[in-house]
């Protein structure tokens, strides 16, 4: 029972792990993509791309979606926590800060998650070990992205704090995705993201004009790439990790984004990596398996 145990939990690490590389993919995608693409429109299409793509995968292996009304009613607030308000910020405030600041202040989810599950909800255990790998994710985040990248803070405060607020939304998501349990985790991931594209397509309609656009191609790729990986294989994950790991536990993936979005820097951008980094890289991995993986229980001696 207990390698059974240990086996599931490795699983749904390796997960995390997978989750974490295809969300911090996503940065790099948006900044190329709203180079010729306004926010809201690349986030319209992002939703109902990946929706549809989900929609397609569900009918393929015979998972029917809800129909009912209420099910429908938490799709749609979902969305606006998950994607309407957060990717749209987020988008949005690539333009105008680095990618460095943007990436510090959205990993701070699982602070922000740890908060409102102590202060509010009180669903998962404030345990000390948990805050501990708070404390140290961050801190590794710092160490890995170097604090010259704080320097900024203030030059664009406006789109700080939209990612903060972006950060907060998915923060609260995190909790409220706790409510599909007994679902496929495909359904709640595409529901939502169709119910987000029936917001933002009229939205991008209205406010950007997109026929009147004339993207490039590296940004229409970078879109198709940000709504096939980023999103529709990413949200099939994260509803399932919701379930399995917890909330706190699935926003972990918010610290492993930030070293593998710089192992993906130096491997295609050829920056370098500071001997900070790898100190930071420790820390981070420290935090998340302090605050994802299960303490062991103390074996109960079998009377003889």
């Amino acid at each position: 029972m207990d390698n059974r145990q240990d086996t599931n939990v490795a699983f749904e690490l390796a997960l995390l792990i997978v989750l974490a590389t295809l969300w911090g993919g996503s940065y790099t995608f948006i900044k190329l993509g709203v180079a010729t693409i306004p926010p809201v429109t690349l986030i319209a299409a992002r939703t109902t791309i990946a929706g549809l793509l989900l929609l397609v995968v569900m009918w393929a292996r015979g998972i029917r979606i809800p129909r009912d009304v209420a099910t429908w009613q938490r799709f749609a607030f979902q969305a606006v926590l998950n994607s309407v308000i957060p990717w749209t910020l987020i988008a949005w405030g690539e333009r105008h800060v680095d990618a460095a600041l943007a990436t510090i202040l959205n990993s701070a989810g699982p602070i922000f998650t740890f908060l409102l599950t102590a202060v509010v909800t009180r669903h998962e255990a404030t345990t000390p070990r948990k805050l501990f790998g708070v404390v140290a994710g961050m801190a590794g985040i710092l160490l890995i992205v170097g604090v010259d990248a704080l320097h900024d803070i203030g030059s664009g405060l406006v789109a700080e704090a939209a990612i903060v607020a972006a950060t907060i939304c998915y923060a609260c998501a995190a909790i409220f995705g706790r409510s599909f349990k007994g679902l496929d985790p495909l359904a709640p991931a595409a529901g939502s993201l169709l119910a987000g594209a029936a917001v933002l397509i009229p939205a991008s309609l209205v406010l950007e004009a997109p026929w009147t656009l004339s993207p490039s191609l590296s940004s229409v790729l970078a879109l198709l790439a940000l709504a096939v990986f980023s999103t529709a294989a990413a949200f099939a994950i994260y509803f399932r990790l919701i379930q399995t790991l917890g909330s706190v536990g699935t926003t972990a993936q918010a610290y492993l984004r930030v070293p593998i979005g710089v192992a993906i820097s130096v491997a295609f951008l050829e920056e370098t990596l500071s001997q900070t980094a790898w100190i930071g890289l420790a820390c981070v991995v420290l935090g998340v398996a302090a605050m994802t993986v299960p303490a062991r229980r103390p074996a109960v001696a079998k009377p003889s």
